[in-house]
């Protein structure tokens, strides 16, 4: 089941914001454009008003219509000018916003593909989804409503509040008597938000996880007859979705109103101490109108300050998750370079210990032979460290100690793609992808020819059924390969194997789920297929392994048996206890 994640601790680090700004770099003269423009939206919207008390108090007041006239011709130009501005400023921060956002889920997912086997067993696929979308698409509104405007929003400030003083410092004071209050408000708000924000991104997470899960997993909750109660546990886990966002809903609903407020009474303030000089004549009216619309666009950047900061903190909380992806050293080390022009496949385990966690061996001390032109079998039951054997020899983990040797050459000296490349594994789940039959024996590699698919195909038996699927290769086998049969699926896998004419073979209990129609075919393809090659086979049923060259019996991690299937059978052990028990099977 899809792990809880918990909200993380440190909502700001410099050192995320830093890694984040990496990305910025290829960019660099957009984003110092992009602050350029903001710092012009920042001076440039105080000088309306700054225009209109000129107005009012030099030209209206002495009715000098020509005055009047030019200075409206003014603000009309300062108008355009700050709108192509807010034009150019927000077309641009989407675009570095945007370019950003692609590199860094292109880096993302270039990175999750190097990450090791081990890495995806103990994360939940849901939780990484959400990272590479939801949380990389977060990270966009720090440059369209984060960094930039909060500098912007500064700026702006600054610039107000100097025309105010500069204007009447008297005035500025009555103005800004409530600014206390907001500032008390606005850094309560931004703590509350700040926290729920990072509640709201771990509700999602949650989600997600639990929703990929148990789709992916459907037929299992059918089967078991645990639909109500996974049910129960997804309202649990929606219940909690919907109270983070309604608590980050609720903190805003007090906000605003309350900010609203205290603006409001500002301006009461303002009108009747500025309403007072002007009576007295020891203030003008042209400068009362001004302050008005001085604190409007004082208050407003104060209260969107609050929000952006915020919404700059719920990026820094995506992109904090997503470094510690980035950041994350569990690659297997690609630092091999040996690239042979042909390998023969002769592989040696020596002295091989291996553990998941680096304490409990799951294989200890194996060493065994398999030469190019011989099949070696794996026995033993469920845990005895078959599956682990074959994955070190692709290198999806690697020994702790000991090592494996390919043709007398460590593997990891080997670069590793290539390696990958001469080995091909054929697994008892086989995943096939959303798209054609095609798509799936290719994965993308468009030198792979139609004429080596047909020749492979035909090879390992599949060329039948699969001519009789509409549109034959272009037959789209939908998800996971829902439209074909356990058998089909296991042909396709076979096909995708042999296009890429590898050295080594390794079949992962590769006809245990098909019928026995179809497991003699695939017996027949199997031997064509190993032809020439080394051949690792893993099985339960003892019957497809009686003629391979060396059986070796596992348990528990260690190697107990090893032979042939007439001298192990000799011995009377492990493996003849076994193959005893499977004789009674077979025959009732």
């Amino acid at each position: 089941m899809a792990q809880q994640e918990t909200a993380s601790g440190q909502i700001f680090d410099r050192k995320v914001l830093a890694g984040i700004f990496q990305f910025v770099k290829p960019y660099i003269g957009r984003f110092y454009l992009l602050i350029i423009l903001t710092v012009l939206m920042g001076l440039l919207s105080p000088l309306r008003p700054y225009l209109i008390q000129y107005t009012i108090d030099h030209h209206i007041a002495y009715n000098d219509i020509r005055g009047l006239v030019q200075m409206v011709w003014l603000m009309i130009g300062l108008a355009l000018v700050q709108a192509l501005v807010q034009f150019s400023n927000s077309y641009l921060s989407d675009w570095v916003g945007q370019h950003v956002i692609r590199d860094i889920r292109i880096t993302l997912f270039k990175h999750l593909l190097s990450l090791k086997t081990q890495y995806f067993d103990r994360t939940p696929i849901g939780r990484l989804v959400t990272r590479n979308i939801s949380d990389v698409e977060t990270l966009n509104n720090v440059f369209t409503e984060g960094l930039a405007a909060i500098v912007g929003d500064l700026l702006q400030l600054l610039f107000i509040l100097g025309l105010m003083l500069y204007t009447d410092w008297r005035l500025t004071l009555v103005s800004l008597s409530t600014f206390p209050l907001l500032f008390v408000a606005t850094y309560i708000f931004k703590e509350k938000i700040k926290k729920a924000f990072n509640s709201v991104r771990v509700a999602v997470a949650n989600l997600n996880s639990f929703v990929q899960e148990h789709i992916t997993g459907m037929s299992i909750v059918q089967i078991f007859s645990s639909e109500q109660r996974e049910f129960e546990r997804f309202k649990e886990i929606n219940r909690e979705h919907r109270k983070a966002h309604l608590k980050s809903v609720k903190y805003y609903s007090i906000y605003f109103p309350v900010a609203e407020v205290i603006g409001a009474i500002a301006t009461g303030m303002l009108v009747w101490y500025g309403a007072k000089g002007v009576i007295q004549e020891q203030l003008t009216l042209g400068t009362l109108v001004a302050f008005i619309m001085y604190i409007s666009m004082f208050f407003r950047p104060i209260r969107l300050i609050a929000d952006r900061f915020n919404t700059l903190q719920m990026g820094i909380v995506s992109g904090d998750r997503l470094m510690k992806i980035l950041n994350s050293r569990e690659q297997i080390q690609n630092t091999g370079t040996y690239r042979p022009a042909s390998i023969r496949g002769d592989v040696t385990f020596e002295n091989v210990w291996f553990a998941y966690n680096n304490e409990d061996y799951v294989l200890k001390n194996i060493n065994f032979e398999a030469h190019r032109g011989q099949t070696v079998a794996l026995v033993g039951a469920t845990g005895a460290g078959k599956s682990s054997t074959i994955n070190l020899i692709s290198r999806f983990y690697d020994v702790n100690q000991g090592r494996i040797l390919l043709d007398g050459v460590d593997i990891r000296q080997y670069e590793l793609y290539f390696l990958r490349r001469r080995i091909g594994i054929v697994l008892q789940d086989v995943f096939l992808f959303s798209g054609s039959i095609m798509d799936n024996i290719r994965l993308g590699n468009e030198e792979i020819t139609l004429e080596q698919v047909q020749k492979a195909a035909e090879l390992v038996g599949a060329l039948p059924f699969i001519e009789r699927l509409p549109g034959g290769f272009d037959y789209n086998v939908m998800e996971r390969g829902a439209t074909l049969s356990v058998g089909q699926r296991q042909l396709i896998s076979f096909v995708r194997v042999m296009v890429y004419n590898p050295d080594i073979i390794i079949l992962d209990e590769a006809t245990s789920s098909v019928d026995s129609e179809t497991e003699k075919m695939i017996q027949d393809a199997i031997g064509k297929m190993m032809k020439g090659r080394t051949a690792i086979i893993i099985a339960h049923r003892l019957a497809t392994i009686q003629n391979a060259d060396r059986i070796i019996v596992l348990d528990k991690g260690e190697i107990k048996e090893m032979g042939k299937h007439d001298e192990l059978l000799a011995l009377g052990g492990y493996y003849a206890r076994l193959h005893k028990m499977q004789y009674k099977e077979m025959a009732a």
